[in-house]
């Protein structure tokens, strides 16, 4: 469910906006088809994130592009007991963008919405850069600048590249966690879960038309 306040009608200017499981298909759908393919209980992944502090630490030196991508395949790999060849691609096998989602921030940009990607990384090699221009004023990817979501950085530079004010700005992502530090900077939030209940929600908030058969400069009324 969305975060911000029902009387915010169109008083926000700009989008800040995660990538992995907000402008693409699920990532854990993906991860979890993996480790059918690969034999491997599916709840042996992301349950190593949460309690096994060596995969923790493991990630979040990837995120933060401490780690190589190869690096982090062979010793995560041999947690999870699978060959470490491809082993992100295989993660990510099944990750696509989500047409509506990637849409919707083409037409935000086009009507004149600020916009910036802010991005935890695997890697950096696996975004379409070619779309970049067209969707965003700035680029704040975790990878690339050696610090990761939830630091209050990450939004900040977010802002920065956008080129406005943290009060200005709605921002998306599909992990609740992730909003706090948006939240304590005065931006608007939602909790992404699906195209079709964020995308009348920036509408709202952005009062401008987003969805692909809309004319992207039509206020909402």
């Amino acid at each position: 469910m969305p975060d911000a306040d029902t009387s915010e009608r169109g008083t926000h200017s700009a989008l800040l906006i995660d990538w992995g499981g907000v402008l693409t298909t699920n990532l854990f759908a993906s991860f979890h088809a993996y480790c059918l393919s690969a034999g491997i209980p599916p709840e042996s992944l992301m349950g190593r994130f949460r309690t096994d502090p060596a995969a923790r630490e493991l990630l979040i030196a990837l995120e933060k592009g401490q780690l190589e991508e190869d690096a982090f395949e062979l010793q995560f790999a041999a947690q999870l007991g699978v060959d470490h060849n491809g082993l992100i691609d295989g993660l990510f096998a099944g990750v696509h963008p989500d047409k509506a989602m990637v849409g919707a921030v083409r037409n935000a940009h086009a009507a004149g919405i600020r916009t910036a990607l802010v991005s935890n990384s695997w890697g950096v090699h696996r975004y379409p850069r070619e779309m970049f221009a067209e969707l965003f004023d700035g680029v704040v990817i975790s990878a690339e600048e050696g610090i990761r979501k939830p630091s209050r950085r990450m939004y900040e530079l977010g802002v920065e590249r956008a080129g406005v004010q943290a009060s200005d700005c709605v921002y998306v992502d599909d992990l609740p966690f992730n909003l706090t530090p948006a939240q304590e900077l005065g931006m608007a939030t939602i909790h992404h879960t699906s195209a079709e209940k964020t995308i009348p929600e920036l509408e709202r908030l952005l009062g401008v038309r987003l969805s692909e058969h809309d004319e992207p400069n039509t206020l909402v009324s």
